[in-house]
């Protein structure tokens, strides 16, 4: 049994519904009394309900905008210059999409009006989601927080790129050159936040504090080459 949209009834007459609602007044709609149109308009106006573009528009007005009487004049315009667009209420059109399906037009439009609402917000979450990225937690705290490393002193990653050798060397050793730039700004960063946290440790409680020595400092005497060892 076919589904058939912007099909209906008003009382006993059988309607197409042209404009679920009319602008600025939604619980009114546009409709068009089939049995009163003449062959040449009538034939063309179900044959375009019926096609798939009728039954993917919204409003039926946009396919009719798109079709055409048999002497050739647009559908949508003909109905407006003979005055056969009639405004209803949409609380008395009843809707047929199948004939044993009945639903009242303005309880389809609320219905409508819903799920493109939803639709709209998952849509927008989506591309919120999309712009944003997946982000480090860790990160996140630190820049709520006003402590994260600047920004434009951790270089960005290029993504790999295609070369000319089968393994891309040269993309991966670039990326992991810029990988390890990066990781060491945000080093840099962390053990500035260590001396900070020790330090304000120290002033609050100055007594239990032994001489602590700075982690930037202590990295710093790690560096160079190793004493020699002397032997016998």
């Amino acid at each position: 049994m076919a589904f058939l949209r912007h099909v209906g009834k008003h009382g006993d007459r059988k309607v197409a519904v042209v404009f679920r609602e009319v602008p600025g007044e939604p619980h009114m709609c546009l409709v068009v009394y089939t049995e009163l149109l003449n062959r040449t308009v009538h034939d063309p106006l179900v044959k375009c309900i019926e096609s798939e573009i009728g039954q993917n528009s919204k409003n039926l007005a946009d396919a009719l905008n798109r079709s055409y009487t048999t002497d050739g004049l647009i559908i949508l315009q003909k109905l407006h210059a003979e005055g056969q667009l009639k405004k209803v209420q949409t609380e008395l059109v009843v809707m047929t999409p199948t004939p044993g399906t009945q639903i009242k037009l303005s309880e389809l439009n609320t219905i409508l009006d819903e799920m493109e609402r939803g639709e709209a917000a998952v849509q927008k979450l989506a591309d919120m989601d999309s712009q944003m990225g997946m982000q480090d937690p860790v990160q996140v705290a630190k820049r709520m927080r006003g402590d994260a490393v600047p920004q434009d002193t951790v270089p960005p990653v290029a993504p790999l790129t295609a070369s000319g050798d089968a393994l891309g060397d040269n993309a991966i050793a670039n990326n992991l050159r810029q990988q390890a730039m990066r990781m060491s700004a945000e080093a840099k960063g962390l053990l500035a936040e260590a001396d900070r946290l020790l330090q304000e440790a120290n002033t609050m409680d100055p007594v239990a504090s032994a001489p602590v020595v700075s982690t930037s400092a202590a990295a710093k005497k790690t560096r160079g080459r190793p004493k020699k060892v002397l032997t016998a």
